[in-house]
């Protein structure tokens, strides 16, 4: 689901940009008031994690990609605003290091997978978090808005970035088919990854720690 460099538009790579900064911003303030000496090591595994379950990239049609991302147990059990900026940073250290994603598109894939992954995941979770399987709805849907706003941001190119002739300059693929491949396979298969992993990692962390457990995340 990483988006590399090239496949975006300078114009959305900016906007990107222009949108991710302040929410970076926001999310460092958080992370500083919030992180004490018992949740910074946890912080620091499940950022780990997730840096190595995004490693994991099955290709699909429609010329990208699909993983699980981890978003959601992390704004589950420390709030959306630093689960982002610790997804953000496992994207950014995957571009550098790794050429996994680009860096023209790290913002748009910090929107995606860390912005709307973990505000979704925030979002739903609390709102069923009195039903079991509240967090396997959490990953599922994380999954799910992440892959729809990646999809939206690779499928409107070809709309708003072509040469004289029409043919598109970026990105390729028209909006309903990367919707349909990207949004679809995360609807039936990644989604439901991400949610069973959001599930029993909710189950072992809230055993074996249940101070932190994001009620009192903010």
């Amino acid at each position: 689901m990483h988006i590399p460099d090239g496949y975006l538009s300078p114009a959305t790579c900016l906007a990107a940009y222009a949108v991710a900064v302040p929410l970076w911003a926001v999310g460092l303030k958080k992370v500083r008031n919030r992180l004490d000496e018992r949740s910074l090591p946890l912080l620091a595994s499940l950022t780990a994690l997730s840096f190595v379950i995004m490693m994991f990239n099955i290709p699909i049609p429609g010329g990208t990609s699909g993983h699980a991302v981890g978003a959601a147990l992390l704004a589950i059990f420390f709030g959306p605003w630093i689960a982002f900026i610790a997804v953000s940073l496992a994207l950014l250290i995957q571009a550098l290091l790794f050429g996994d994603g680009g860096i023209t598109t790290f913002a748009a894939n910090a929107l995606g997978m860390a912005a709307a992954g973990s505000f979704g995941a925030w979002w739903i979770f609390q709102r069923l978090r009195s039903y079991r399987y509240a967090p396997f709805v959490a990953g599922w849907f994380s999954a799910v808005a992440g892959s729809f706003l990646i999809a939206l941001f690779l499928g409107v190119q070809p709309y708003i970035a072509v040469d004289a002739a029409g043919k598109a300059l970026y990105f390729p693929f028209s909006l309903p088919t990367t919707m349909l491949a990207l949004v679809g396979s995360h609807l039936v298969i990644f989604g439901v990854i991400e949610g069973i992993f959001t599930q029993l990692g909710y189950a072992f962390l809230k055993k074996t720690d249940p101070d932190l457990f994001a009620e009192e995340a903010r």
